[in-house]
Formats: C-alpha cells, structure tokens, sequence
C-alpha cells in the first residue's frame, strides 16, 4: 500500500512559478510510476503529468495543456516526486494531487488531501 502527502501549493500571480512535491510511503516507490493529477471546482479529475520508474530518473509525459510549463521529477532515495510549474495560467488554478500507477495505467493509491494551487491577477 502506498501514502502519499502532498504539499507545496498556493497563491501565485499568472507568470508564476510553484514547486509541488509529494512524499510516498508504504511500498516500493521507485517500482511505480508516479503521476500528478489535478481537479478544478466543478470539474473532474485530470492527469498532467507521470513519470516512470526508470534507473536515470525516470521518463516523463504531459497533457497538452501543461507541456513546456511543467516539469515532473523524482527522486527515488526520497521517494517523492516533484511537479516544477512555470508559468502558470489561472487555468491551473485546482487542487493537485499524486498517485501510483498500475498496470493499465490506474492510479491505485488512495487519495492524499491534495494541495491547492490558485493562480489569480
């Protein structure tokens, strides 16, 4: 079973930058790959960007709306993982959340609180 504790959100202007991480616990981290998700008021839950295992840091992938603003990464000796947001947009006002992957590409972890991002002018 996999914990996962995110942190790292809050209020930015649009332009700016924000650094999310989230800390797992519980099972073999590095085996996984790990994707960050966020959830807008009113809207559903969508994945931005996952990262696979991988020995040299893993390979990362991203929804349209966040490549080449956001950078996923992780460090597998602190089994956590990063989420580098530039310059965001207030569209990427939600609350983010991470998870582990199975398989089919499942996220299968229980949910974490998730962390806040408001991007606001």
């Amino acid at each position: 079973q996999v914990q996962l504790v995110e942190s790292g959100g809050g209020l930015v202007q649009p332009g700016g930058s924000l650094r999310l991480s989230c800390a797992a616990s519980g099972s073999i981290f590095s085996a996984y790959t790990m994707a960050w998700y966020r959830q807008a008021p009113g809207k559903q839950r969508e994945q931005v960007a996952t990262i696979t295992p991988g020995g040299s840091g893993g390979s990362p992938n991203y929804a349209d709306s966040v490549k080449g603003r956001f950078t996923i990464s992780r460090d597998n000796a602190k089994n956590t993982v990063y989420l580098q947001m530039n310059s965001l947009k207030p569209e990427d006002t939600a609350v983010y959340y991470c998870n582990a992957l199975g398989p089919t590409g499942t996220a299968f972890a229980s949910w974490g609180q998730g962390t806040r991002v408001t991007v606001f002018s």
